[in-house]
C-alpha cells in the first residue's frame, strides 16, 4: 500500500503541472496568476461559500495569498466586496459582470482538465469513481476533524 501513497502523491504534483500549463495561455493573456484563478474558480463553483475565509478555510490558500488575490480581482473589477449586513466584519464576494466571461473560461479549462483526466472511462466508471472519491474526502474530512480536537 505503501508505493499507493507515494503513486498518489506522484499523480498530484503531475497533474499540478499539467493543470497549471491548461491555464498559461489565460494567464498570459489576462495578466492574471494561478493564485487569482484559483480564487475566482472557487467563487465560480461555489457560490454558496463567498467569503475569503471560505477560499481560506476549503481551497488551503493562506489568508495572504487570498488578500492579495483578492485585492487584485477587486482592482480589476472582477470581483465586487459587498459588506454583510448582519456583521459588518463580514466581506461577501461576487463576481462581477465584467469578471463572468473571465470565470466561464477558467471553468472551461478546467471542465477540459477533467475530460482529460478521466478519458476512457465509461460513464459508469466515472460514476463509480466519482462515488470512490467522495467517500474519500468524506473520510479525509472526518480524519481532519478528528485531529483538531
Amino acid at each position: 500500500m505503501a508505493v499507493n501513497y507515494t503513486r498518489l502523491l506522484q499523480f498530484f504534483q503531475q497533474f499540478g503541472k499539467f493543470y497549471t500549463h491548461q491555464f498559461s495561455p489565460f494567464l498570459a493573456r489576462t495578466g492574471l496568476s494561478m493564485r487569482e484563478v484559483h480564487v475566482l474558480l472557487f467563487l465560480a463553483n461555489n457560490p454558496s461559500y463567498d467569503t475569503a475565509r471560505d477560499v481560506t478555510e476549503f481551497r488551503g490558500l493562506s489568508k495572504s495569498q487570498v488578500s492579495q488575490a483578492v485585492e487584485l480581482l477587486a482592482a480589476e473589477r472582477i470581483l465586487r466586496r459587498t459588506p454583510d449586513a448582519a456583521d459588518r466584519r463580514v466581506v461577501h464576494l461576487s463576481i462581477t459582470e465584467h469578471g463572468a466571461p473571465l470565470a466561464r473560461e477558467c471553468q472551461a479549462i478546467q471542465s477540459a482538465c477533467e475530460k482529460r483526466l478521466l478519458a476512457g472511462l465509461t460513464p459508469a466508471e466515472r460514476a463509480q469513481f466519482c462515488a470512490f472519491l467522495q467517500t474519500i474526502l468524506d473520510n479525509g474530512a472526518q480524519l481532519t476533524e478528528e485531529a483538531s480536537l
